[in-house]
């Protein structure tokens, strides 16, 4: 008897990662887990013969990636170009090099344990990230841990499996180079124990379009190999064995699914503008150049965050200036001339890095962290501005500086900006010199003397996440008061009207890159504010491009006096729901 069956229509919630319908069979895949030996180096030979064994399977490791990225077979698509180029970077990383030479030299142990070891490390730093997409990178890491370790050991890759049609994978996770080398013309849908929105299975599924709901924890362990399923990945749902009732409910629902989707994907060439002519900018939030390229495939405009965080996870010291510069030129050059903006390193607070030296804080959301760090480490702070200012070069760069709660910081940010230029020009090194500067508005302090600080920038950008949370007194992270959370919460709405309102007074220029943005039923609130720039995940632009050519700005504007006349998120929520 198997105890593991699930009673008809049992359903197991993930997160929608690409978003779709998919009715099909169950396809388990088993994680093969290799675990260290617990052997010890006896003498410097065998040191030195590990280390070779190292640099061995790392050049194998390379060159399959290589093979991989130049195969026709495989018909790859430019996201998936651009993850085979981020494993070749993770592989050939000084710092990944460094750290395991220390493991065999230092503790004595094989190659082998010396990899696993580093490998489980490094993914430990990136899952407990607060940044979705950096949280993402940890599968990647441990894609090219693996890639070494199966070359250390001189094995061979498992049989391809065969998929029949109709296939649905479950897994544990999804490597990326799985995903990309998989023959997936049968498959329908992943759903996955791990995994987010910005993970890379996700971005290869959306590539494809193939549905997947991620994240879905434990609950997967009891699916069998051939097992029905609905996947319903626009609300993040995995249902086992479904009767006839729900079946036919799902493929009604799949095939309303399908043609909407064929509808919004005809947008992307479509110009963002109202029905009666008022043109909105739509951008996207990034991490890096693969980001950017991903974002022109969804109408992507430009960037309007850039988060350079990425570049200084996952090592043990700052990464210098050529480092960094080559990092922001690659954004810059792939740019096409579309406004990027960069927002200098927002760490701390739950984005700790342990070679800062930051320390633990009793409350560390409201403690060192964003600029105040910058404003701390003068030499980091120039060494990252100088990268961005030469950079700039390259493309349309804009600096953006992040928490600003007062004019003071403000200021000072700007005379070590203005001195890295001084120092730029000192040095004949050739740099933007009219980059525009900006600010983040995301607490509440900076909202309500946003008439002040718009004489100093050339643009806001709003930060909804930590204005809501500051503005709310909410931890958005803890479970037992995250409902309270809630940018449509009146007191809020009033902070971000006032900020683009005074925006509009000095004649800068004013967006939002918070969560916000990206959800269709603020989309006309926020027009009827006056605002006309939003960035966003850029899966998200079809849809709120989808409002925006549907609806006249005269009505975005009768849709927020309306609000103002509201007391409460709840009222304000349902009326939202029933323009759109």
């Amino acid at each position: 008897m198997n105890t593991k069956k699930h009673h008809t229509d049992h359903k197991i919630y993930g997160v929608g990662a690409s978003a779709g319908i998919s009715i099909g069979k169950a396809y388990v895949m088993k994680k093969n887990v290799i675990a260290v030996t617990g052997a010890l180096l006896r003498d410097d030979n065998e040191v030195i013969k590990e280390i070779e064994k190292f640099e061995i399977a790392v050049r194998m490791s390379v060159e399959e990636v290589l093979t991989i990225k130049k195969g026709d077979r495989l018909k790859l698509k430019e996201e998936e170009i651009e993850i085979l180029e981020t494993h070749i970077e993770f592989l050939t990383d000084p710092q990944l090099k460094a750290d395991v030479y220390r493991e065999i030299h230092r503790d004595r142990r094989p190659a082998m344990d010396a990899v696993i070891e580093v490998i489980k490390k490094n993914v430990g730093v990136f899952k407990n990230m607060d940044n979705e997409y950096l949280r993402a990178r940890a599968a990647d890491v441990q894609d090219i841990g693996d890639r070494i370790v199966k070359n250390i050991r001189r094995r061979k890759s498992h049989d391809t499996p065969v998929f029949e049609p109709g296939t649905i994978i479950i897994a544990e996770d999804i490597l990326p180079s799985d995903a990309i080398t998989l023959d997936m013309t049968c498959v329908t849908g992943f759903a996955t124990s791990l995994g987010g929105k910005t993970s890379h299975t996700a971005i290869l599924a959306k590539s494809r379009t193939i549905p997947a709901v991620l994240g879905c924890g434990n609950a997967l362990t009891g699916i069998d190999d051939g097992d029905v399923l609905i996947l319903d990945a626009i609300n993040g749902i995995v249902i086992v064995n479904p009767n006839e009732a729900c079946m036919e409910e799902y493929r009604a629902e799949k095939d309303r699914y399908d043609r909407k989707r064929q509808s919004l994907n005809s947008l992307r060439h479509t110009p963002a503008s109202t029905t009666d002519g008022v043109g909105i900018e739509l951008l996207a939030n990034i991490s890096g150049a693969d980001d950017l390229e991903e974002s022109w495939e969804y109408g992507a405009e430009g960037s309007g965050l850039f988060r350079t965080e990425l570049l200084f996870m996952n090592r043990d010291s700052v990464p210098p200036e050529e480092e960094q510069f080559e990092y922001y030129r690659r954004v810059a050059i792939r740019s096409k001339g579309k406004v990027v903006t960069v927002r200098t390193i927002d760490i701390g607070g739950d984005k700790p890095l342990d070679y800062f030296g930051l320390g633990q804080e009793e409350n560390p959301f409201l403690g060192y962290r964003g600029i105040r760090i910058s404003l701390d480490k003068k030499d980091i702070f120039m060494a990252q501005l100088k990268a961005i200012l030469r950079a700039g070069v390259f493309g349309n760069l804009r600096i953006m500086f992040p928490m600003i709660s007062n004019m003071q910081e403000l200021r000072v940010a700007k005379g070590i900006l203005e001195e890295t230029r001084r120092e730029l020009e000192e040095n004949n090194i050739d740099f933007a010199r009219d980059m525009p500067v900006g600010i983040m508005i995301e607490v509440p302090s900076a909202a309500v003397t946003a008439d002040l600080l718009a004489r100093e920038v050339d643009f806001f950008s709003i930060g909804t996440n930590d204005l809501c949370q500051y503005t709310l007194a909410v931890d958005r992270g803890n479970e037992k008061v995250k409902d309270l959370y809630n940018p449509f919460d009146p007191a809020v709405l009033r902070l971000i009207a006032y900020v683009v309102e005074q925006a509009h007074k000095r004649k800068i220029s004013v967006g939002m890159c918070g969560e916000l943005a990206s959800d269709p039923r603020a989309t006309l609130l926020l027009i009827g504010m006056g605002l006309k720039e939003f960035s966003m995940s850029a899966v998200s632009i079809p849809a709120i491009k989808s409002v925006i050519i549907n609806h006249s700005y005269t009505r975005a504007k009768e849709i927020y006096e309306k609000i103002l006349g509201m007391d409460n998120s709840e009222s304000i929520i349902n009326y939202l729901q029933q323009q759109t």
